[in-house]
């Protein structure tokens, strides 16, 4: 069987995929209030860089709810043009989780946790259905080599591999290094604490990750990715 070359998806798919949950998760436990949430929270981000995310995210495909928050009309210009992706997603996110959660404190953190974690485990399982088109079994050695999203050169890390686990060790993260950079640490590890053990349920229920060294708070992020029996 030939494999497939399995594109990564753009990270104004994933942007969109993140905005689309948190609209689910706010707006279920918030009702009307929350869209104002959401509103306020893409306001502070910038409208005309929330536009650009969705117009592009459609045009790839993806189904997602930007423009229901979203004036038909945006004037001015984007802030964040000359930041990369990675880094416009890590401010979208932030300035949605800050609104949320200074106003609900910790059940607003739970909230966007819940968000993170069914974001996460989509994704998972698109990864997982990445494996198997290409006749592969969802399983540790797998993993990686269909991951969704590109790392780039923006992401500095080591691999060690057995046939067991996977260790990774990543010295630099540009959503990391964002947060970090905005002082937006209380909110941009939310998604840090849930995202990784979330993908990989969501690829195979008996895969667990160990992340006990975070870029946010040591500098780093370690983890440990194992098969469970």
């Amino acid at each position: 069987m030939t494999e497939l070359a399995m594109k990564n998806l753009s990270m104004d798919m994933i942007s969109a995929k993140m905005f689309t949950c948190l609209d689910k998760e706010i707006t279920v436990k918030y009702g009307e209030e929350g869209k104002t949430y959401l509103v306020e929270g893409l306001t502070r981000f910038g409208l005309k860089d929330a536009e650009a995310m969705a117009k592009k995210a459609t045009a790839e495909g993806e189904n997602h709810t930007f423009f229901q928050y979203l004036p038909k009309q945006i004037e001015g210009v984007e802030q964040y043009a000359h930041l990369t992706d990675f880094a416009r997603f890590a401010k979208m996110f932030a300035q949605i989780a800050k609104v949320v959660v200074d106003i609900h404190g910790d059940e607003g953190k739970q909230v966007i946790s819940e968000a993170v974690r069914k974001f996460g485990e989509s994704r998972g399982q698109g990864i997982a259905q990445r494996a198997r088109a290409n006749g592969f079994d969802n399983d540790i050695d797998n993993y990686l080599k269909h991951y969704d999203m590109g790392r780039s050169d923006l992401f500095h890390y080591e691999s060690y591999f057995t046939s067991d686990n996977i260790e990774q060790t990543f010295f630099h993260c540009p959503l990391g290094q964002q947060w970090a950079d905005d002082n937006m640490h209380e909110y941009g590890i939310l998604y840090c604490q849930m995202i990784d053990p979330a993908i990989a349920s969501g690829y195979n229920e008996k895969f667990e990750v160990e992340h006990d060294q975070y870029v946010l708070k040591e500098g780093v992020c370690h983890f440990n990715f194992k098969m469970k029996e």
